[in-house]
């Protein structure tokens, strides 16, 4: 039972004697200690005798005073040998003063209830958070005992999705009111706001703490087709693809997966948002330094195929940078499918055709290595002609190499029937 043994309201049978009571005073307090009230007033009493379905009270009237069980607590199904004890006191409000059957019908419940919606309101006027105890799981979310029964939609129990909700059972909790309706008796809580506000106070002063340039480490906690999110110990900041790694990545789980410890360097702060800009690649060395320093157009060096696209294939040269071998530069030969050309891993000879320092873009070549690529091209373009001529000394004919030879070979056939002939 919720707080019943707090004091609710004065009860309107307890009376207040003074100490230096006088023989000739009897009369009048005796009248005063007669007990009054009316249905609505909360009374007090002991209780004298606990039964399976009801609770006897002794509230100094003519009868005992009954507390059926559904009226001990918000709770249902309950014992009340697990709710109160004999000889305890407690306070009640009074529901009927004399039923059909004169007996004097109490609501520990409806006395709870009374001074739990006072407090409510007060909560939810001053934007407080309320304490209570998950009692049920329901369609949708829970029921919390907060003096009164307050739903707690299952979207609205933690920051992160709950698939359990059994598992709150018992458990006390604190959270917002979101929707507070007496007279329909409707109370809508959240703890994913309560959760977040006390977050927010924690990431705030994390944020304060937080300066650009600094060198954190974290965990990876998600991935999505942007970049990926890094636990830095307070909160989480993103590392966009393109931070991720000083090549060229389209899928950042090519370069991290969940749970991976990495560095990251701090980029951008936004206090306003709470969000965090970090870097992966920038606490590593940048590979264009080395590059610009040892290469230069024309070169031709070694290189590692990093990855084969339909346009052609990146290949990793010096300390990381990496380049494009166009599909055209592949081979003299005619590639369809740069995925049979080459394969991820293979090492390469490359030749540097084309090269922007200022815009990290390098273009790679493969059959520019061999020093004599220009020729082979130009004679795989120009076409080889030869001269057939037949043993009926017919004119000659000129055919072109490629051509499909059995087309040559019906026509000479036809030719031989003498069909066609004129």
């Amino acid at each position: 039972m919720t707080n019943n043994t707090e004091d609710i309201s004065q009860p309107s049978n307890v009376v207040s004697l003074p100490d230096d009571i006088k023989p000739e005073d009897f009369p009048e307090l005796l009248e005063q200690t007669l007990v009054t009230f009316n249905d609505g007033d909360v009374i007090e009493g002991t209780i004298v005798r606990i039964d399976r379905n009801e609770v006897m009270v002794d509230v100094g009237y003519k009868s005992e005073g009954v507390i059926p069980s559904r009226e001990l607590s918000v709770r249902k199904g309950v014992n009340p040998k697990e709710l109160v004890n004999e000889g305890e006191k407690i306070q009640a409000l009074v529901l009927d003063k004399e039923d059909d059957e004169g007996r004097l019908i109490l609501s520990v419940k409806r006395a709870v209830y009374e001074k739990a919606w006072g407090d409510i309101q007060k909560v939810s006027d001053e934007n407080t958070s309320i304490k209570g105890t998950v009692i049920e799981s329901v369609k949708g979310g829970l029921i919390v005992d907060i003096g009164v029964r307050g739903f707690l939609p299952a979207s609205l129990i933690d920051v992160r999705r709950v698939k359990e909700l059994s598992s709150y059972i018992g458990e006390e909790i604190e959270a917002k009111i979101l929707e507070l309706d007496r007279q329909r008796n409707n109370i809508v809580l959240s703890r994913k706001a309560y959760l977040e506000e006390e977050m927010s106070e924690e990431r705030q002063g994390f944020l304060d703490d937080l300066q650009v340039g600094d060198i954190k480490d974290g965990k990876i906690s998600s991935i999505v087709s942007f970049g990926a999110f890094v636990d830095i110990g307070g909160m989480d900041g993103l590392v966009h693809v393109s931070e991720l790694s000083w090549r060229h990545v389209e899928n950042p789980n090519e370069i991290v997966k969940v749970g991976d410890t990495v560095s990251v360097k701090v980029l951008e702060i936004d206090n306003d948002k709470e969000r965090i800009s970090l870097s992966i690649k920038q606490v590593k060395e940048d590979p264009w330094l080395d590059f610009e320093l040892h290469y230069k157009l024309d070169d031709i060096v070694d290189g590692e195929v990093t990855k084969v696209v339909p346009f052609g294939a990146f290949v990793t040269i010096g300390k990381g940078v990496e380049g494009l071998v166009h599909v055209s530069e592949i081979s003299s030969d005619k590639v369809d499918s740069p995925e049979l050309a080459l394969a991820l891993g293979q090492k390469v000879k490359i030749k540097i055709t084309e090269l922007d320092i200022e815009k990290r873009r390098v273009n790679l070549s493969i059959k520019q290595t061999d020093p004599n690529w220009k020729e082979e091209e130009s004679n795989k373009k120009t076409p080889k002609t030869h001269s057939s001529e037949s043993q009926d000394s017919s004119p000659k004919r000129q055919t072109v190499e490629g051509v499909d030879e059995s087309l040559e070979n019906i026509l000479q056939e036809l030719k031989e029937r003498g069909i066609g002939n004129s």
